[in-house]
């Protein structure tokens, strides 16, 4: 059965989900990354971006990401024909690493920022990463160097991250320093070891 052991940790950008699956792992917990595989996935796909958007996005083969950010960013046709473009072929390499995943019988997390937002993939078991609307502005603008208006764009683009919150089956709060981090882990872990009592975690 497909994904019968995952738990997505979603969020907003700048919530903090790298920071937790970093902190996940030190526990043991197998991640998938979908940014990761998007990545790998948008340079296999060199050449088709070149087509899409121009060559001048594309040098040696590889993508300039910050380059077709803003493009991305403030074009919704732009972003629906790249969207088209990778996410079947992210959702195939997310299928790839959730079955041999599923291999092992214990749960592993499916770090996908855009859980809600496309709604492709049927977990149930969804732990967002939450911080303030505030905290997430001043976070990307600190960690990128963006403008307000640059970050507010990339926010945007996003479900808030309020709504992410509701929608949670269990959140992660992040509105303080990584040792209140650390025990918000501590006590994810302890919820999923409840989850799945017959399983060590």
């Amino acid at each position: 059965m497909e994904f019968q052991n995952a738990v997505v940790l979603t969020g907003g950008i700048a919530t903090g989900k790298s920071s937790t699956c970093a902190l996940l792992q030190l526990h043991g917990f197998k991640i998938i990354d979908a940014d990761q595989i998007a990545h790998c996935v948008l340079d296999t796909n060199a050449v088709e971006i070149s087509k899409l958007f121009g060559t001048e996005y594309v040098v040696d083969g590889k993508v300039m990401r910050k380059k077709l950010a803003p493009l991305i960013f403030s074009n919704e046709k732009a972003r629906a024909e790249l969207e088209a473009l990778l996410h079947p072929q992210i959702k195939e390499r997310i299928l790839e690493e959730s079955a041999l995943c599923e291999e092992q019988n214990v749960p592993y997390i499916v770090d996908i920022p855009l859980f809600f937002e496309r709604g492709n993939y049927p977990i149930e078991e969804v732990a967002v990463v939450y911080c303030t609307p505030q905290q997430q502005l001043q976070r990307l603008m600190q960690r990128e160097a963006y403008t307000p208006e640059e970050a507010q764009k990339r926010i945007r683009a996003q479900m808030p991250i309020d709504q992410k919150k509701e929608k949670a089956t269990f959140v992660i709060d992040n509105t303080r320093d990584l040792k209140h981090l650390q025990k918000e882990v501590d006590r994810f872990i302890g919820y999923l070891r409840k989850k799945y009592p017959h399983i060590k975690l």
